[in-house]
């Protein structure tokens, strides 16, 4: 009897580390699914909100301020200065709404301020905007008014970047401020007065052209709305900040 006992003992013990082992696979499985989510959870995140940067602001801000000798990086969103009231506001301006991942509401924009000497002299601003084959950067830089000094955009997919990167067709840009782009339809392409005589060089990519457009204009309404003439929103919890 009591080897019998013995031996239905050892078969439970066997039966019990089967099912232990069972779970603990189970356990791990879960885990590692449930660990898999949370990393695409937080590069999903990551994606949502694509910043603009010079990539090499020290040459770039010498380049575009020859006058300059130093500059200030800020950073400012629009879910920072004043969230659904804000970017409400500015897609009425732009006359579109903000889609996509280059226009969520949490998007770092950096802001460079200029200096000569201890006297800030202007900005240099950045934003992402979808083309026809992939992201456009488009930089402006700004004096203390708001009028564009240079035009500049520093990527862009297509097989006509050169025409549209080109110094000759930035310089259509220089002089004109965001009142200049206030009857700019960036739905329709419809422009009137400085913004229609700029010319496209490349008219084998219309929508190209109109993204660069599209993105001067957005850049102005997010300069006016963070730096040149902000306005106190009622939910804006970075109203203070500097």
């Amino acid at each position: 009897m009591k080897s019998k006992s013995f031996f239905s003992r050892d078969i439970m013990t066997d039966k019990g580390r089967g099912l232990m082992m069972h779970y603990a696979e189970f356990f791990f499985k879960v885990a590692g699914i449930s660990v898999f989510i949370l990393i695409l959870i937080g590069y999903g995140s990551a994606l949502g909100a694509v910043g603009c940067d010079l990539n090499d602001p020290d040459r770039d801000v010498a380049r575009l301020f020859p006058e300059s000798t130093g500059y200030k990086t800020i950073y400012v969103s629009v879910a920072q200065k004043g969230g659904e009231l804000l970017l409400t506001r500015i897609e009425a301006r732009l006359g579109d709404k903000f889609h996509g991942i280059y226009e969520t509401i949490d998007v770092p924009y950096t802001i460079y301020e200029i200096f000569a000497n201890k006297k800030k002299i202007g900005y240099i601003h950045g934003v992402n905007q979808k083309g026809q084959f992939g992201g456009i950067q488009v930089f402006l830089a700004l004096d203390l008014e708001g009028k564009i000094r240079a035009f500049y955009i520093q990527k862009m997919t297509s097989q006509y970047a050169g025409k549209l990167r080109d110094a000759k067709f930035g310089r259509q840009f220089i002089g004109l401020t965001l009142k200049d782009f206030d009857h700019y339809d960036v739905i329709l392409g419809k422009a009137s007065g400085k913004v229609e005589a700029i010319k496209n060089p490349a008219p084998e990519t219309e929508a190209d052209f109109r993204a660069a457009l599209r993105a001067t204009k957005k850049n102005l309404i997010l300069m006016d709305e963070f730096v040149y003439s902000p306005k106190p929103t009622s939910s804006s919890s970075g109203a203070s900040q500097k």
